[in-house]
């Protein structure tokens, strides 16, 4: 049984008003998301401002969702990027312990081929002590890992156990569905898609929405997974007037802007990313 399945949700960085990290606040957030449903927690993703830390803070960062987490639900940690031998440095030198498995984006800027991110992802996993999680995301990476290449990483390597999808594109889903290897988890990485591609036979979703609010999406993600999709359905199109509200001028802008409205946090960002407009300021916080 996979430790993937249901939602999983990408936390954010919380910063003090001086940029440096506020520990404090992500203790609130990580015990916040767990005692609400939450299935699994990933740190040092791009929703956590992964490019602005330094080597230093990832170290701290890390260790301090193992401290917080103790245990009760499953960890990834976010290792990726365009420099191949640099993270299989990476991923031999840096404390893996407490995480359950990597999520390792695709290489942005360079647009290598198909079979360049092959040979990429074949080189992380023969460096990887634990499971490694793809993640497509051509939105940010300006380049399309196709379903072949996918499956292909599936089929030949067994610590790569599954794809957090965030394409966007529903058809391209149902492909990786169609054809993936029975213990291969098919994981959305777009809040909106995220109901119908658990109803397809998705393993659910690793989520934005869900930080702001786990409850709700958790429980639509679980009836989901159950097959129930009137509920589930039901509560989604409840939400996605927020989905829409925290992606509309960027993540994550907008749920941090949730967070701050809730409490748990300052709206705090490091550059090139800045806080949301007041105008949408008003209406996360009318909705929240």
């Amino acid at each position: 049984m996979s430790k993937f399945k249901g939602t999983g949700v990408a936390v954010i960085t919380p910063f003090h008003s001086d940029l440096s990290v506020d520990f404090e606040s992500l203790t609130r957030i990580i015990n916040h998301l767990i005692q609400n449903g939450i299935e699994y927690l990933v740190a040092l993703g791009s929703t956590a401002e992964a490019a602005t830390l330094t080597d230093t803070e990832k170290t701290q960062i890390a260790a301090h969702f193992v401290s917080v987490n103790k245990g009760r639900v499953p960890l990834v940690i976010g290792i990726g990027g365009n420099h191949t031998q640099a993270l299989i440095e990476e991923l031999q030198s840096r404390d893996l312990t407490g995480f359950d498995a990597v999520l390792s984006v695709s290489p942005a800027y360079n647009k290598p081929s198909q079979e360049g991110l092959y040979q990429h992802f074949k080189a992380l996993a023969a460096a990887s002590p634990i499971p490694i999680i793809l993640y497509n995301v051509p939105g940010r990476t300006a380049k399309n890992m196709e379903p072949k290449t996918v499956i292909r990483l599936a089929q030949d390597f067994k610590n790569i156990i599954g794809i957090k999808e965030a394409a966007g594109d529903m058809a391209q889903s149902l492909e990786l569905l169609r054809t993936k290897p029975d213990d291969f988890d098919i994981i959305s990485g777009d809040d909106m898609l995220a109901l119908p591609m658990t109803l397809a036979g998705g393993a659910g979703v690793i989520s934005v929405i869900g930080q702001g609010l786990p409850r709700a999406f958790s429980d639509a993600i679980r009836l989901g997974l159950a097959g129930n999709a009137k509920e589930a359905y039901a509560l989604h199109y409840k939400l996605m007037p927020a989905i829409d509200m925290i992606f509309a001028e960027g993540n994550p802008a907008g749920i941090k802007a949730m967070l701050a409205h809730q409490g748990f946090c300052e709206n705090v960002l490091r550059l090139p990313l800045t806080p949301v407009s007041n105008q949408l300021n008003e209406a996360i916080k009318r909705f929240h």
